[in-house]
């Protein structure tokens, strides 16, 4: 025998002695229950907006699926390599639009991965420590949205007026969109105001002006 053959059988030997049936069902257990906390967790801190039921179950397949790759890469390095081949097939169409899915859907798969490399410590650690700057965040005071205000008027030369009523409750605002038609003035602005109400109740008294409109919206904070 060659000393190829031998570095070669050592080394397959060296991973293929597989991992105990204790070791895997654990794996799989502490990952769904992370799993679960996470499921919790992204349906506490998305109560105020959209929540999306179908991504949160995915989050828990995710990290269980995760393990399972994990945990069948470590017991034979020829199948982890037959696998990683198989998986780069894989392509991903559906687009994340909010950004802190995506940090839940990171957290899932780390979650998945630690778990299946069989440090299960790290795993809760960076759990709490998550739980804690997701939720921390959520209650801290930010910054004020901004909101946009929607005028029509049937007088051209109100724009002026409008700002100036603008200008009157809003430290700072920003004209988005302004369209003229030899009759008719559409103005969006963006504003930030606390008298809503009041906003909206005196620019439709100003002369000319047939409907205004306050609107939020969960844009970036531009003004």
């Amino acid at each position: 025998m060659s000393f190829k053959d031998i570095f070669k059988n050592s080394f397959l030997n060296g991973f293929t002695n597989g991992i105990d049936t204790n070791t895997i069902l654990f794996g799989l257990l502490i990952t769904t229950l992370l799993a679960f906390y996470i499921f919790f967790i992204y349906r506490m801190v998305t109560k105020k907006t959209f929540y999306n039921q179908t991504f949160n179950i995915s989050l828990i397949a995710m990290a269980v699926i995760t393990a399972a790759i994990i945990l069948t890469i470590q017991s034979n390095i020829v199948l982890s390599l037959g696998m990683v081949g198989a998986l780069s097939i894989i392509r991903f169409r559906t687009a994340i639009k909010d950004p802190f899915d995506l940090v839940f859907l990171y957290w899932a798969i780390s979650i998945g991965i630690i778990c299946g490399a069989g440090l299960s410590v790290i795993a809760v650690v960076l759990s709490l420590l998550m739980s804690l700057v997701v939720i921390g965040m959520q209650k801290y005071p930010m910054k004020k949205l901004s909101m946009i205000l929607v005028v029509n008027s049937s007088d051209i030369d109100s724009d002026t007026a409008i700002l100036q009523t603008v200008a009157k409750y809003s430290q700072s605002y920003k004209i988005k969109s302004k369209n003229l038609t030899p009759t008719t003035l559409d103005m969006i602005v963006e504003v930030k105001v606390d008298a809503e109400s009041r906003l909206v109740r005196e620019v439709l008294e100003i002369e000319g002006v047939t409907s205004a409109s306050l609107i939020s919206h969960d844009g970036e904070i531009t003004a």
